[in-house]
């Protein structure tokens, strides 16, 4: 029978900013390597010295005693199992963590996770806060997470530049790995009151056009099938179709299409729904437009509507692609906002905003509007609505004075 073996491995192919490498656990079955962090980073002379060298100094010592604890459940692991697959290690491996455990680890086991299930955006995003958790203390343990060091950690993110929206962000990433940890609870330091600490949070800039602005891109000439025309159309689809993002765009399939409609479930809130929501959308004739011009026509209902995507692609590959799509779309849509006097940094998050908004303006009930967004709630849909223009505040309080002129 084969078996599987763990070893100590310095990840040299990934070199962090700092010059470190991340140490970890490399297990090894039929040929096929697995990776698995130790939240431990060393240079390369370090690693040699810690793991090869005769005398170490104490803090090499207590890097040294760590690492083997991980590379020794490893092999615990391994000569347990009856039957060796990754899934299984991976079970067993990666139990819940207590108050003395690395911070850092307990985000790449998260983080691994996440890959695992191709959640590669949200690990992306995890990852960023575990890097800047760990420019601001190295070594993190959960017994330190405290409403003092949260302050401080805030502070510290503020005074380099970061905005209230990433630490908040941040700071919710370390609290939703605070939450996975069988931590006592009498410890816990998120929340509100006294001897607790609160995320902040960020004022909701609005963002969303008018319709008589929307008019104004939609009567734009770009030159034909030039990328800006591209930009304009992709857009203009976007804030047809409920305000849809990119992501859920490029993932449209002709399967989505029955007749004059056609719905979809948003891939953001896929796995946090108990029963994710079919959105439905309205096809109009611009809609149609749009997707003959640009689509790709197919008799297989499976295949994606437009050419962006294909079935080989892996998860990686295809969040790439959304990013690179969003970027030229907001590239060129900046570019026709500013040829036609709208003063506004438009970017693809407009059409979802201006969607909601307009049809809101329109006296359309927020219920219904909630409902095609595919929100969870009224409440989550009232964030996303834009005040009134100014221009109409303006108009509808002038009653306050209309009887200043006359009584003069």
């Amino acid at each position: 029978m084969k078996k599987a073996d763990a070893a100590i491995y310095l990840d040299e192919n990934r070199p962090k900013q700092n010059g470190k490498c991340s140490v970890k656990i490399r297990v090894t079955f039929d040929r096929k390597r697995k990776y698995f962090a130790t939240g431990i980073d060393l240079t390369k002379d370090s690693f040699e010295q810690i793991f090869f060298g005769k005398r170490l100094k104490p803090d090499q010592k207590e890097i040294k005693t760590k690492v083997d604890y991980f590379e020794r459940k490893a092999i615990n692991v391994i000569n347990n199992l009856n039957v060796f697959s990754f899934d299984a290690f991976i079970e067993h491996f990666l139990d819940q963590r207590n108050t003395a455990n690395s911070v850092s680890f307990a985000f790449d086991k998260y983080i691994d996770s996440l890959k695992l299930e191709n959640r590669i955006g949200t690990a992306v995003s995890y990852g960023c806060a575990k890097n800047s958790i760990e420019k601001f203390k190295n070594d993190l343990t959960f017994a330190e997470v405290t409403p003092s060091f949260l302050k401080k950690y805030e502070n510290w993110m503020l005074t380099n530049g970061n905005s209230k929206t990433t630490v908040g962000i941040y700071i919710r990433s370390l609290r939703a790995i605070y939450n996975l940890q069988n931590i006592d609870k009498s410890v816990y330091p998120f929340g509100n009151g006294k001897n607790k600490y609160t995320i902040p949070t960020s004022k909701n800039t609005k963002k969303a056009l008018t319709v008589e602005e929307i008019a104004k891109i939609y009567n734009y000439e770009a030159e034909p099938k030039s990328s800006k025309e591209m930009a304009k159309d992709y857009w203009l689809f976007l804030y047809l179709c409920n305000g849809m993002n990119v992501k859920d765009f490029c993932l449209l399939k002709w399967e989505n299409i029955d007749g004059n409609m056609f719905s979809y479930k948003r891939a953001k809130t896929e796995r946090s729904q108990k029963q994710s929501k079919r959105i439905s959308v309205a096809l109009k004739p611009e809609t149609l437009d749009i997707i003959k011009k640009w689509g790709l026509p197919s008799l297989d209902k499976n295949a994606f509507i437009f050419p962006h995507l294909n079935t080989k692609m892996n998860a990686e590959q295809k969040r790439a692609k959304y990013k690179q799509l969003t970027k030229l779309i907001n590239k060129y849509m900046k570019r026709i906002a500013t040829e036609t006097g709208i003063d506004k940094n438009v970017t693809t998050y407009f059409a979802r905003h201006s969607f909601a908004t307009v049809l809101k303006r329109s006296g359309v009930k927020i219920e219904m509007i909630s409902e095609l967004l595919g929100h969870s709630s009224v409440d989550v849909t009232e964030s996303y609505l834009d005040s009134f223009e100014n221009e109409q505040i303006q108009n509808e309080t002038d009653v306050l004075t209309a009887g200043f002129k006359k009584a003069n």
